[in-house]
């Protein structure tokens, strides 16, 4: 399977993931779907609050489900908005704790999609060697 392949299936689940939305509030639905260096995929929505603060964003329900049992090593994931959104900062922030070289495909529901890598969206990152 070439990488175009796999970006667009992995899209492809995101975009399933995104029916399960909760965002009653922002109307914005969002799908994420993360594939594991193991080869599994774990997928995630927004979720939202009243209050906003304690709402989670799809990309960190999928880094989180996936943490959660035992996964901690990350190739891709996928985000699937209306607009082709990418990933907020806090869940570019959450990606870097575990896959600084993580591709990211992030898409419409028109079918256009763009391909970058972490360090792309997060350029001078905060990681754990900066704490040293």
């Amino acid at each position: 399977m070439t990488d175009n392949q796999q970006w667009q299936n992995l899209l492809k689940k995101a975009f399933e993931a995104r029916e399960f939305s909760y965002s009653p509030y922002s109307h914005y639905k969002v799908g994420a779907a993360l594939l594991t260096t193991s080869g599994k995929i774990y997928t995630g929505c927004n979720i939202e609050n009243v209050a906003y603060t304690p709402s989670n964003c799809a990309e960190r329900t999928a880094i989180f489900k996936a943490v959660s049992e035992g996964e901690r090593s990350f190739v891709a994931i996928a985000v699937a908005t209306e607009n082709g959104g990418a990933p907020c900062g806090v869940c570019r922030q959450v990606l870097r704790e575990f896959a600084p070289d993580i591709t990211i495909i992030f898409g419409d529901t028109q079918g256009n999609y763009q391909v970058c890598t972490l360090s792309d969206l997060l350029p001078h990152s905060f990681g754990p060697e900066n704490l040293v």
